[in-house]
């Protein structure tokens, strides 16, 4: 027990010594002047606290994307093409993600959705047989257009569709036409 006292005593005799406290303020010293320039090494490898405020790209053509993009140091990436919209241009900016006004860093990407050329081409369905009531419902489901260039054929079935026709010539089931295209009737006179 008494040498047990002695190693005690030892110990706080040494935790009160000089050479133990230089120890201690050159290790919280070393700390803190570790974590001051990992701060600073951060800091310039994360441009911590450059911001770029995000241009607002909707409508515009990728030459000029790419331009207003380059002197911002900004990168862009094309992920999707939605669907066509003819409120704008072929191949402008429908989407852009982050969005316009956003705050971000040097040579982040922006990933842009284009809006086609045109619309996507459907499938003329065969409607031969068919009244244009059902018919018109069927072709204005597929995103067509139903004209009112009507051409009656001498047929017994009345108002049966017997063709169709786009721009004056007579389309076949199976061909494919972009949505919103303008389709008219041919049908039976009923006679």
């Amino acid at each position: 027990m008494h040498n047990f006292m002695e190693h005690i005593k030892g110990f706080f005799g040494f935790l009160k010594s000089k050479s133990f406290l230089v120890q201690i303020g050159i290790a919280i010293l070393s700390l803190l002047l570790f974590v001051f320039l990992l701060q600073w090494w951060l800091g310039m490898t994360t441009n911590h606290g450059q911001k770029i405020q995000v241009p607002n790209l909707d409508k515009l053509a990728l030459a000029d994307v790419k331009t207003r993009l380059e002197t911002l140091d900004l990168q862009f990436v094309v992920i999707d093409s939605a669907n066509y919209n003819p409120d704008y241009p072929k191949k402008s900016v429908i989407e852009q993600d982050p969005e316009a006004g956003d705050f971000v860093k040097e040579n982040r990407k922006i990933y842009l959705t284009l809006n086609p050329s045109k619309y996507r081409d459907v499938e003329i369905p065969d409607l031969n047989g068919k009244t244009k009531r059902l018919a018109t419902s069927i072709l204005l489901s597929s995103g067509f257009l139903v004209g009112d260039e009507i051409t009656y054929v001498k047929d017994k079935g009345k108002d049966v569709v017997r063709g169709l026709k786009h721009n004056g010539e007579d389309l076949q089931p199976g061909t494919k036409l972009p949505k919103q295209s303008t389709i008219n009737f041919i049908l039976g006179d009923g006679n």
